[in-house]
Parts: C-alpha cells; sequence; structure tokens
C-alpha cells in the first residue's frame, strides 16, 4: 500500500452540540439544536415547550476536554475537526458585544490541543444557530442575518487568529433542503421559495466570511462543506441517467456558487420552472463572485442511486434515494460504498480543481461490550479501512487531499435521532439513551487500529 504524503492531516471530527453539553452554562443562549431533543428528524419545541434532551449533557466534553484531547494525541492526531457554538459567543445572535465566557472557554480548547501539536481546524455554524434569531427574525429568511453572522465570524477571527488557521463556514450546507429548520431556521413545512430564499442570504453569508477570514487572517485557508450524497443513474436508461444529474445538481448547486461565485444556468433553469424568485440587493452576486473557497471539504457517508421512477426511492441517512443492489447497508439503512468515495473525490477534484478534504467519514453502529468490558468493532475497522484505501487510490488517480478526520473519534450523540446507542467513536462513552451512563471512557479496538494507520501513514491498510 502506496503511503499517505507526509503533510497529510489525520484526525477526528466532533460538533459543539453533540458532544459538549453544559447547554446553558457560562452565559450559552438556546440554540436551534437545543430545540431538537429527539435529533433533526423531529418536529422542534419551542422555548415555552423545552424538555430536557441527551444533548444537554451530551457526553460532557465541555468540562472533560482535557482527556479528550490526550486521548486523541494518543492516536496520533495532528488535527481535529470541532465546531465553535456561536451561542456561546453572541447567546441571542444579535447582541452588540460577545460573551467573554464563551470566547475564554474556546481559547482554552484550542490552548489545550496546541499543547499536544493537534492543529484545531474550526467550524464555525454546525447545525446550530441562536434560537433567538428564529424567534425574532424567522432565521435566515431575515437578511439581517447576514450582518449578525458577520459580526459573529469576525469577533471569532480576531479573537484566534493566531490559534487558528483552518476554517470552515456552514457544515453540510446543502442539508437545509432536507431539514429547513437545522439548516436555516425555517419551519419544517417551508416551502421550496422560503428555503431558498434563506438559503440565498446564506451563501452571501459564506461569501462574506471568507473574504473576512483572508482579511483577517491572511495565512489561513477557508473551505465549504458538503453533505457529499453522490447518486449514481439506477440503471442505463438515459431517463435515469438525467434523473440522477438532477439529484446531484441538488447539492452540487452550493459547491457551484461557493467555488464558482455564481448561480449556474441549471439552477436558474430549476427556479424559473418551479416559480422561484430570489430577492437579491444590487451586490450580492458581485459578493459571491468575490471570495471563492480555498478548498473543498466534505461528508461522505454513503451513495445513493437515483432513477425516473419516483416509487424506487426510500429514506436513507436523511436523503431519500433508490437502493443500490449492490451495496449493503449499515444497522442504520446507510448504504456501505468505500468505491463512492473514489469516484466522489475524482468528480469534485474534476469539476472544481481545488483541494479536497474528507471532514466526515464513519460507521454508527451498536457497540457491545464483552465479558471483559471491551468492544471488539472489527465491523468499523474494515468501513474505514475499506474507505481509506479508496482515499489512497483516490490520491494516485492525481488529485490533492489535505486530510481525513473520522465522524466522530469519541462516541457522540446522533444528530439525526439524538441517540447514543448509534456509536460512532474509537473511543466509547459511558452514556446511554435513558440519560444514565457514568461518562467513562474507554478505548475499543478501532482506537489501536487508527493509532497504527496515523503512526505508518496508511502502511497498515489492507487491501483485499
Amino acid at each position: 500500500m502506496k503511503l499517505f504524503p507526509n503533510n497529510f492531516l489525520w484526525g477526528g471530527a466532533i460538533a459543539a452540540n453533540q458532544v459538549e453539553g453544559s447547554y446553558n452554562h457560562d452565559g450559552k443562549g438556546l440554540s436551534t439544536s437545543d430545540m431538537l431533543p429527539s435529533g433533526i428528524l423531529s418536529p422542534h419545541q419551542t422555548r415555552e415547550e423545552r424538555t430536557p434532551g441527551i444533548k444537554d449533557v451530551a457526553i460532557d466534553f465541555y468540562n472533560r476536554y482535557p482527556e479528550d484531547i490526550a486521548l486523541f494525541n494518543e492516536m496520533g492526531f495532528n488535527c481535529l475537526r470541532l465546531s465553535i457554538a456561536w451561542t456561546r459567543i453572541f447567546p441571542n445572535g444579535d447582541e452588540e458585544s460577545p460573551n467573554e465566557a464563551g470566547l475564554a472557554y474556546y481559547d482554552c480548547i484550542f490552548d489545550e490541543l496546541a499543547t499536544h501539536n493537534i492543529q484545531p481546524f474550526v467550524t464555525l455554524s454546525h447545525y446550530e444557530m441562536p434560537y433567538s434569531l428564529v424567534e425574532n427574525y424567522g432565521g435566515w429568511a431575515d437578511r439581517q442575518l447576514i450582518g449578525f453572522f458577520e459580526q459573529y465570524v469576525s469577533t471569532v477571527f480576531e479573537r484566534y487568529k493566531d490559534k487558528v488557521k483552518l476554517w470552515l463556514t456552514f457544515n453540510e450546507i446543502n442539508m437545509s433542503l432536507h431539514a429547513p429548520f437545522t439548516g436555516v431556521g425555517l419551519q419544517e413545512d417551508a416551502s421550496e421559495q422560503e428555503i431558498y430564499q434563506a438559503i440565498h442570504h446564506q451563501l452571501v453569508a459564506n461569501a462574506k466570511a471568507v473574504k473576512l477570514c483572508h482579511q483577517i487572517i491572511p495565512d489561513a485557508k477557508i473551505g465549504n462543506m458538503l453533505l457529499g450524497a453522490i447518486n449514481y443513474p439506477f440503471t442505463c436508461n438515459p431517463d435515469d441517467v438525467i434523473a440522477a444529474m438532477h439529484e446531484n445538481n441538488k447539492w452540487l448547486f452550493f459547491g457551484d456558487v461557493q467555488t464558482r461565485g455564481k448561480y449556474p444556468g441549471y439552477m436558474l433553469r430549476y427556479f424559473r420552472e418551479n416559480d422561484i424568485e430570489i430577492a437579491m440587493e444590487e451586490d450580492d452576486l458581485e459578493v459571491i463572485a468575490s471570495a471563492s473557497v480555498d478548498f473543498i471539504s466534505f461528508s461522505y457517508y454513503a451513495s445513493g442511486c437515483a432513477s425516473a421512477d419516483p416509487k424506487q426511492k426510500e429514506v436513507g441517512n436523511i436523503v431519500a434515494s433508490v437502493p443500490n443492489p449492490y451495496l449493503e447497508k449499515s444497522q442504520w439503512g446507510w448504504l456501505i460504498d468505500p468505491k463512492g468515495l473514489r469516484i466522489l473525490l475524482n468528480f469534485l477534484y474534476d469539476r472544481y480543481q481545488k483541494p479536497l478534504f474528507i471532514v466526515e467519514n464513519g460507521l454508527g453502529a451498536i457497540d457491545e461490550l464483552d465479558e471483559n468490558g471491551e468492544i471488539h468493532d472489527d465491523y468499523r475497522i474494515a468501513y474505514l479501512n475499506d474507505h481509506l484505501v479508496q482515499a489512497r487510490e483516490a490520491m494516485l488517480d492525481g488529485l490533492e487531499l489535505m486530510g481525513f478526520t473520522t465522524w466522530g473519534p469519541i462516541d457522540l450523540v446522533a444528530n439525526s435521532t439524538a441517540e447514543m446507542r448509534k456509536r460512532y467513536g474509537f473511543i466509547y462513552v459511558d452514556r446511554h439513551d435513558d440519560f444514565s451512563g457514568s461518562l467513562e471512557r474507554k478505548r475499543k479496538k478501532s482506537f489501536f487500529w487508527y493509532q497504527d494507520v496515523i503512526k505508518t501513514q496508511g502502511a497498515s491498510l489492507t487491501v483485499e
């Protein structure tokens, strides 16, 4: 197996709302994630209705981060992708001054990472925003949020410019099409007109964030993030090929705007044919055109198929697609397709000719402790091994891959269903869906496997 390059970034990815807990401590405001105690697949609550959820404590990373970062260091991480909770910095989103306690907390995180020579890779908005912005402004439907986001990002860029050199804007920005409350703060039954208008405001805000990053931290790099939901044609029938093209365009639209700086023709046609009219200010397109991201990052868990026959679809990993008869499924119905990662990498590099970064890839599964209290998660090892082999194949195809951060390196609260039993980590956390557990950390078999992969620069990967 040819090695990964010496400058390759190895690590894991976590999100504030899925690991931190301490949801109302040190001045933090309520976020949209706090209003989804059962996950993004369930209706959101209001402030008056709000009930306790497992994310209120999550895995208590807020207080236990030194222990967890030490474990990441033990595995050999040189990179950790994490997010800043917007509501820790501006609890309501529209304050004139930031919350110093929130800023100081992330100073501590970044300092702790620095002591272990782990580079922070920070997502500015990872599936959460201040809930007050939904209550008082209607979420991203109101263009005032562009200014609020601009203030937030400029604040954290100025504060952490000497500590953070890798940034992402919005996590899986295309998810707004499937979970509008999570993505843009709109009601779950929002119309396409409303969703795309809110998305336009988010794309303008994205461009402003990119420009601010380049101005405030000239030696930093900032990228976008897509949910890499690649679809194959279900058959070689040209109608299925066109159906796959349309399905892929739905998410590629976000990459096209953030990278090429303009609305693509296929999207303008879609707007015309569906009576969608995007209200824009005079310089919006100019702003978008002036700020291309430095690299393309994406999550990849599964591929799908597209058919001209709508009856073929079923839901897996939130996004509906046609099942692929050649692939196996995970316990949660996600299609396992390592070669799809190589296909997606080549597809994105051919389209954008920018460096790529795999910022999420992993297997959610039910982990059982054996009689000795150990977890032999060979299924997770096989999944990640096969995907990393294909990532290396893609690099041999000639593309530039910056790094790989697996989701998530430690057990955390699943985003889609707010479960702990759907575990991803190399590190087991004794925390359960009934809120019980000691929160003790335990190394799984995959911990030592990933440690070896990093130590050998991929030489320990097995190829069938």
